[in-house]
């Protein structure tokens, strides 16, 4: 499967923004979906995945993001409220097939990134 991520971009602490991941492939719905992101400097770390049960959050986005999929257009989303500086980073989707996983390692495919960038 083919990831492609857009819609990151420069907001206000406090903004919102809702990348989205679009992906190729025929068995989209299969593969579980997960968020990642890489600030500067620092290692790529965990966001947020979702299969068909409950998405899973790393504890510094609870309750201020959310992912989503849509499988009849093979999108998944990543709404994001409440941005703070430090959300700051390029923003990975990537996909695997079975249940979702929070380690980088797990995932096989991974799209571009999209850059956000929130200003205090």
């Amino acid at each position: 499967v083919q990831l492609q991520a857009a819609g990151g971009g420069l907001v206000q602490a406090g903004g919102s923004l809702k990348p989205s991941c679009v992906a190729s492939g025929r068995t989209f719905s299969t593969y579980a979906v997960g968020w990642f992101r890489q600030a500067p400097g620092k290692e790529r770390e965990f966001v947020a995945a979702i299969t068909w049960s409950a998405p899973d959050y790393a504890d510094s986005v609870k309750g201020r993001f959310t992912i989503s999929r849509d499988n009849v257009k093979m999108t998944a989303y990543l709404q994001m409220n409440s941005l703070k500086p430090e959300d700051t980073a390029v923003y990975y989707c990537a996909a695997r097939k079975g249940v979702r996983a929070s380690q980088v390692g797990l995932y096989e495919y991974w799209g571009q990134g999209t850059q956000v960038t929130v200003s205090s």
